[in-house]
């Protein structure tokens, strides 16, 4: 089997229900089955076979979604591209996929209620013209396709260096979403709502695949807009909501008589992307009745552990290895993992793939440590493990304990260079009232070990965060 077969339990197997809202209008799964057909038919004319790329950039939009199926039928790989991304960004991306196609919301029109592509299709490519409404699936969407074959070509954020291609198989897609369906007991009669972008694995693996497998409704909004995040609740009533540790933090702002109501129609809130903290949890339960189940995954991986559903949410933990998902520390803390989740590699890059795995082990790069109970707790990347006077600082334990402070919305612990302890941490806040130096620090002296505590501490308007929240702290330190 592969992504086209579970898809289909939804695209035929319900075809007849509403599967999807967008912008107010609403589709039936077959209809998304006959526009992800049309799109097919209309990028099988480019002479696309098995193993091309198409990348895509675009905000979420229903195009991205027939085009991301279109992809899946035809064994075309898809590449999606960080909407926010600039032009050296892009051209890195475009030069290593060396994609047939790239997709932008230029190369979109709107033509007799449908969309087309246009000819602003880079690079070099020719004019796709529009395809009639009755045209039926090109011929090579039933050709057989492995499940090892890539389904989609996810690049990393590049934080460290250019960013690479993490190829992820139909079988990872698939291991993926059947683990989260059961494990988080996703099923038809569930309503979705979902604002992460699409160009993201956290949307496109998480939500685009456990929605079309399960056949449960969603609604996708182009974007999460705090200012209008409540309504959108109130009105469709979600069940599931699939959020960053940011947007949990603006949902604090909901009024308690809308929240309590948003909290009788769901089921299930669940975060991840970026560590969700400690107070933010806490606060949410107090407001919505309901605790966020946290959980880890990463681009190369998606999803290997998770707070359970049925048991205890352990703030500040991600929980236990999902089923399928071997879990281990090197000799340095290291989390390395095994499982039908882990990618292929990187595209075209087999030092770079040698050296992500260890005796077939995949070094996460992330530190953490394992209760007795088997509840694992992150403590910061191995890359941002601040060694100072021979002491090792995981700057989680100081970003926690500074965000506890009723006059810190926000902290990044980073280090920097230091000629006689080699590194010492800098703590970056984003502060609610004024800002007292001194007044942290004494704070700090009086919980943590006196090694830990920030040597400088600064002031600044917001943390640098990617698109999904995650802060990035590269853009912080001054030494690097």
């Amino acid at each position: 089997m592969n992504l086209r077969d579970l898809f289909n339990l939804s695209l035929v197997g319900r075809r007849d229900e509403i599967g999807l809202e967008w912008q107010g209008v609403e589709y039936t799964f077959g209809e998304i089955d006959r526009r992800s057909d049309r799109m097919a038919a209309a990028l099988s004319q480019e002479d696309l076979a098995q193993g091309d790329r198409v990348c895509v950039q675009l905000a979420n939009r229903i195009e991205m979604i027939d085009i991301y199926l279109a992809c899946v039928k035809l064994g075309v790989i898809f590449v999606p591209v960080n909407i926010l991304y600039r032009d050296r960004e892009v051209s890195h991306i475009l030069k290593d996929a060396e994609p047939k196609l790239f997709i932008t919301e230029e190369s979109l029109d709107e033509k007799g209620g449908q969309t087309t592509l246009s000819p602003k299709m880079q690079p070099m490519t020719s004019t796709v013209p529009a395809v009639d409404r009755a045209v039926c699936p090109p011929s090579s969407s039933h050709l057989p396709l492995d499940g090892d074959a890539p389904a989609a070509l996810v690049y990393t954020s590049g934080t460290t260096g250019t960013s690479k291609g993490a190829i992820l198989t139909h079988n990872n897609f698939a291991a993926n979403a059947l683990n989260l369906l059961t494990c988080w007991q996703i099923t038809a009669s569930d309503r979705l709502l979902l604002a992460l972008p699409l160009f993201h694995v956290h949307a496109l693996g998480n939500g685009l695949h456990c929605w079309l497998i399960s056949g449960c409704r969603m609604r996708l909004l182009e974007r999460f807009e705090h200012q209008t995040a409540a309504e959108q609740f109130l009105d469709f009533q979600p069940s599931l909501f699939f959020g960053v540790p940011t947007m949990y933090v603006r949902l604090l702002e909901t009024p308690r008589d809308d929240a309590e109501k948003i909290g009788h129609a769901m089921r299930l809130f669940v975060s991840g992307s970026a560590p969700l903290p400690a107070t933010v949890l806490e606060e949410f339960r107090a407001l919505f009745g309901h605790t966020i189940l946290e959980r880890y995954g990463m681009t190369e991986t998606m999803m290997n552990i998770s707070n359970p559903y049925v048991g205890e949410r352990r703030p500040g933990s991600v929980g236990l290895p999902l089923p399928g998902v071997s879990v281990r520390f090197a000799d340095n803390g290291e989390l390395l993992l095994k499982g039908p989740n882990v990618f292929a590699g990187y595209w075209r890059r087999e030092e770079a793939t040698r050296d992500a795995f260890v005796d077939g082990w995949f070094k996460t790069g992330d530190l953490a440590t394992c209760s007795e109970d088997g509840y694992y707790t992150l403590s910061g990347r191995k890359s941002d493990l601040i060694i100072s006077g021979g002491f090792n600082i995981y700057p989680r334990e100081i970003e926690e304990f500074l965000m506890e402070q009723p006059d810190v919305a926000e902290a990044a612990v980073v280090a920097e260079p230091d000629r006689v302890r080699g590194e010492i941490p800098v703590a970056y806040v984003v502060v609610t009232g004024v800002f007292d130096p001194e007044s942290l620090a004494d704070r700090c002296r009086a919980k943590l070990a006196s090694f830990k505590v920030p040597k400088r501490f600064e002031s600044v308007p917001q943390l640098p965060r990617n698109a999904l929240g995650k802060v990035q702290k590269h853009l912080l330190c001054r030494g690097s």
